[in-house]
């Protein structure tokens, strides 16, 4: 614990100081006659689609955006939050310097000089590992980072720090999809591009509101739609695409294993199975058929509250079709039995065969920015560059070659990002460097988060914006927004793409990758980080990737640039990339021509995939669901959209989704002050009556911060194996509130 109290994290100072402010299209970027010095084509800052974009720069301001119709994926097409993410450029709360603690100040910070800061942070670096060890230092980072800043914070923990514990906040997002994956596939990344969805007879979608989430993925189910296919959705929700499908499937949280399994036990009982692909192509299928005989269809809608009718109609339609895709997210992840319900849909899809061919596909919608390059080059807790295991010995020695350092001095795996704030608590982590992560709003339990953080020795942050988390850090580095450098991100089809440098760092603010090389360079270990820019940083990470199961090695900045993207594995400068997984005849390193699935007999493995209630059942105390996720117009942790004054004003606050038939139960009207309690903490918000959610179910966005948060609501219980948080399913009460919240009274809609 610090000698003194942090003020409070939402105080008035702090926010009028800070923000979140909102900006709106004003001077030269309200002018509609105004010619750009220049348009720089790139993509969108936000979600996993990554959307080419075109931005305009005039005076080294980006005035506005034009569409990018050649860019394949979206062909032009944008969400609301692409179109106005340039007003994050030039905005009031840009941090353009350094900033240390300064409890005499009302604001709690006061600034420095760049150089000062980065001492003081090695200098508190070195004290921390010197006196506690190398492990007592721990570096927390994120998915929305390009791939090369990913790749060098991996080598900056690995090798410089040589810290065990680093982990990303992919940790919140992909990684139930990850392991599921690599059990079944031996790899993971999405099986198809995303034009195999049209074409496809049938379009399952579970736990994603794509209309929401991944708005341009609409587009290709709305296509599929027009040439014929049937579209399931199931959710909890009645969310956008749901009220566009044929048929829905209104589950309660939690029980996607289940309804898999159920399906699955369908398809065998009617043989609406592949027997020559499973003979030839897979490994287990016993195994699992017998695991699956007892989820008859009465089990299955007794558990998950959905009519046994529409489970037949959906099994009919999926057993029976000659194509398919099936697509999920992170409704049927964020649990922790989040990695079974992944394995129960991939059952499905192995069952039926309709995999590695054409409008025949499999994919998670992945998240963040770069969710899908942020958890391939080692920056997660287990893991080496090109997917390697950090555990595994062959793989320690490869990576070291590279890095050009003794194997033996690379740690060993560490824990995950939640783990690190528990490794806090037991006295075992004194000091802390995040980047890109606002753990205060976004992780479970964030009262708790709080405290963590507080009893740190030395926190150190790298941001663009004062987040939340950052107002308790000891220093503040001034990093980059996304236009201000550049480097690759892999998009949610696996298709590497180039991000491209807009406008300059303002004031103080670097580029991060120059921000963690000028820290090791402080600490004297600069061996190995002192790349003079992304690229040279790219090509180390094409040798580190080489011979792996995620290869980058034939890929290069003029590829992507001249193909609009490369898909992995693309293992030489001749090969164009790999689009389509599993394809027949298809060669992967681990299979060596035995088959097209990553494991030595070349063969998928069906997995069986148990069913678990969530970890907090309902009961008289908290006798409702909560269930949580994103808006529209807000993204994660809103850290940038909540300062984006068009995107605030269509969704200002967070509310509380009730059903009608719930809310005449508790004397709740629309719009009524209401508050929700869990066992871990409570918010009051307005309520939302709505028809469009189950009457047992409630729901709450998360991107909000302090007396607003879900967060404060949701359990920390974690999945065995991802270890990623249970989000999408807690137990809760309700009450009407007798009034506004005291929030109300001082703070606006996005703080």
């Amino acid at each position: 614990m610090k000698d003194a109290p942090y003020p409070e994290d939402q105080s008035v100072e702090m926010l009028e100081r800070f923000g979140p402010h909102l900006a709106y299209m004003r001077g030269t970027r309200s002018a509609t006659d105004l010619e750009p010095d220049r348009v720089v084509k790139t993509h969108c800052c936000f979600c996993g689609q990554q959307c080419g974009m075109k931005l305009k720069v005039k005076d080294e301001e980006i005035i506005g955006i034009e569409p990018w119709y050649e860019f394949p994926f979206n062909k032009g097409k944008m969400c609301p939050k692409g179109i106005k993410r340039y007003l994050q450029n030039r905005h009031p709360d840009r941090l353009l310097h350094a900033y240390k603690k300064d409890l005499s100040k009302p604001e709690g910070f006061s600034k420095m000089s760049y150089e000062e800061a980065i001492q003081k942070v090695a200098s508190e670096i070195d004290r921390i590992q010197t006196s506690h060890g190398k492990d007592a230092f721990a570096v927390l980072t994120g998915a929305s980072l390009t791939t090369e800043k990913a790749y060098l914070i991996g080598k900056f923990a690995h090798k410089t720090l040589q810290t065990s514990n680093i982990d990303y906040n992919g940790r919140l997002c992909m990684v139930s999809a990850g392991a599921g994956n690599n059990l079944a596939f031996g790899v993971d990344r999405a099986a198809n591009p995303w034009s195999d969805i049209i074409g496809s007879e049938v379009v399952w979608i579970s736990g994603a509101n794509i209309g929401d989430c991944a708005p341009i993925t609409t587009d290709y189910v709305w296509q599929a739609r027009e040439h014929g296919a049937k579209i399931i959705v199931v959710d909890p929700r009645l969310t956008s695409i749901a009220r566009t499908c044929d048929l829905f499937l209104p589950i309660k949280p939690g029980r996607d294993a289940a309804l898999f399994n159920g399906i699955l036990h369908l398809m065998i009982e009617n043989d609406w199975i592949d027997h020559d692909f499973i003979a030839s192509q897979t490994v287990g299928f016993e195994a699992l058929a017998e695991s699956v005989h007892p989820w008859t269809p009465r089990r299955t809608a007794e558990v998950t509250g959905i009519r046994e009718k529409t489970i037949r109609q959906a099994a009919e339609w999926w057993g029976e079709a000659k194509t398919s895709f099936l697509m999920h997210a992170r409704g049927i992840e964020h649990h922790s039995n989040g990695v079974q319900n992944v394995l129960g849909a991939i059952n499905m899809v192995l069952a039926s065969g309709r995999i590695g061919r054409k409008n025949c596909g499999y994919a998670t919608i992945t998240g963040q920015g770069n969710g899908q390059g942020g958890r391939e080059h080692g920056q997660k807790c287990d893991q080496l560059p090109g997917g390697r295991s950090l555990g595994n010995p062959e793989h320690r020695a490869e990576v070291a070659k590279i890095w050009k350092m003794d194997p033996a001095d690379l740690p060993k795996p560490g824990v995950d990002a939640y783990e690190i704030f528990r490794e806090v608590e037991r006295d075992k982590i004194k000091g802390l460097l995040c980047i890109c992560f606002n753990p205060v709003v976004s992780l479970p339990d964030n009262n708790y988060i709080r405290k963590m953080l507080d009893k740190l020795e030395f926190f150190v942050s790298i941001e663009f914006f004062m987040s939340e988390t950052a107002r308790f850090a000891d220093i503040v580095l001034p990093g980059s927004l996304h236009e201000e450098d550049e480097g690759t991100v892999t998009q949610c089809e696996g298709r590497v793409i180039k991000i491209n440098k807009v406008v300059e760092c303002p004031g103080d603010a670097r580029q991060d990758w120059r921000i963690i090389q000028d820290i090791c360079a402080a600490l004297g270990r600069e061996d190995g980080m002192t790349f003079e820019s992304p690229a040279a940083i790219f090509e180390e990470l094409r040798q580190a990737s080489k011979g792996a199961v995620i290869d980058y090695s034939g890929i290069s900045y003029e590829k992507i640039e001249r193909q609009n993207g490369v898909f992995w594995p693309c293992r030489s400068e001749e090969d164009p990339g790999t689009p389509r997984l599993f394809e027949p005849g298809s060669w992967n390193p681990i299979a060596d021509g035995e088959g097209p699935f990553y494991f030595p007999d070349g063969k998928a493995r069906f997995n069986e995939a148990t069913y678990r209630p969530p970890a907090e059942e309902i009961d008289a105390d908290y006798p409702f669901m909560l269930t949580t996720g994103r808006v529209v117009s807000q993204f994660l942790s809103g850290t940038q959209t909540r300062r984006i004054g068009p995107l605030v004003d269509h969704y200002p606050e967070p509310r509380i989704e009730i059903h009608p038939q719930l809310a005449e139960r508790l004397g709740i009207e629309d719009g009524q002050w209401t508050r929700a309690y869990s066992r871990r903490g409570d918010c009051t918000l307005r309520a939302s009556v709505v028809r469009t959610i189950r009457p047992d179910t409630v729901f709450i966005p998360y991107h909000w911060a302090g007396k607003k948060s879900a967060n404060q609501l949701t359990i920390s219980a974690q999945d065995p194996i991802s270890h990623i948080p249970e989000y999408k399913v807690c137990a809760v009460n309700l009450e009407p509130a007798n009034g506004p919240p005291a929030y109300a009274a001082k703070l606006e809609p996005q703080q």
